[in-house]
């Protein structure tokens, strides 16, 4: 499968760094490298005449989890896109300090986002159904610092995700909702990132897969030593893990907690996620 046409290959690459053994310049976990982080400040934008978001400013120190929490319409997708260059704001500035540097992200493309280490998990999935597992993986390596080191990403995604191991060679649309959420997680680290975006990663999954999947989300983060930005609106499962959150309402920020803690003990958490 790793001389797939089209495909990135592989042969004589088992020696070189991957994921799980300090991957190659820029990857996940890489010798000595310090944790990644993200400011997002006063960013306006929307599709055409309608405004999406409005002056939103968040930050997402090194090495932390930051929970993203709004119902669905609310615009956490939005910034999902605008931070990965697929909607460019009309307002507002967007940095990831990426090994010491400061790198602005408006103005660039998603390509060149995804090159300085910055990789996303869609809604939805976004799975190629017609190609297997495998080749979905590898579509995750074009990346071109992790190149070098498919073999050993391959290795250590099969590590994390042993289903996947299992199921190297199904069509990947033929998996069941969880198993795609795995693809799909396993797919983004093969561009080794350093900073993991995760948007809506409980959507259409069963409420044990869901609970699954976030505890998946928390166990790369620490074993790779991703920074992660996680848009969510389950909250009792996303503060389980978040450092600290962000809740978004008609496309602003409503509030800013800096521990799990005070997310539940926020009186807008407590209407609109908890009921009380």
């Amino acid at each position: 499968m790793a001389n797939s046409p089209g495909l990135p290959n592989s042969p004589g690459l088992a020696s070189a760094p991957g994921l799980a053994n300090g991957p190659a310049a820029n990857g996940v976990g890489a010798s000595g490298a310090a944790p990644s982080s993200l400011t997002v400040t006063g960013v306006d934008a929307g599709y055409g005449s309608v405004r999406a978001l409005e002056g939103v400013s968040l930050a997402v120190s090194p090495g932390q989890t930051v929970a993203l929490l709004g119902t669905n319409g609310n615009g956490k997708s939005t910034l999902m896109k605008c931070i990965m260059g697929m909607l460019r704001p009309s307002a507002g500035a967007i940095q990831a300090e990426i090994d010491g540097k400061t790198h602005d992200l408006v103005g660039r493309t998603t390509e060149e986002i995804v090159d300085l280490g910055i990789s996303l998990v869609p809604e939805g999935r976004r799975l190629f159904p017609k190609l297997t597992v495998e080749e979905n993986l590898l579509l995750g390596a074009f990346r071109r610092s992790a190149r070098s080191a498919i073999e050993q990403n391959l290795d250590s995604c099969y590590s994390t995700f042993p289903v996947l191991r299992e199921r190297r060679r199904q069509l990947a649309g033929s998996m069941s909702g969880g198993e795609q959420q795995m693809l799909a997680l396993g797919r983004a680290l093969m561009s080794c990132p350093r900073i993991l975006l995760v948007d809506e990663p409980s959507v259409g999954l069963a409420p044990i897969l869901v609970s699954r999947t976030i505890d998946k989300i928390q166990e790369l983060k620490e074993k790779f030593r991703l920074t992660v930005l996680m848009a969510e609106q389950n909250f009792n499962q996303a503060v389980r893990i978040a450092d600290c959150g962000y809740v978004i309402v008609h496309g602003r920020i409503a509030f800013e907690g800096t521990s799990a803690e005070e997310l539940n003990n926020n009186e807008l958490v407590r209407k609109f996620y908890l009921g009380l």
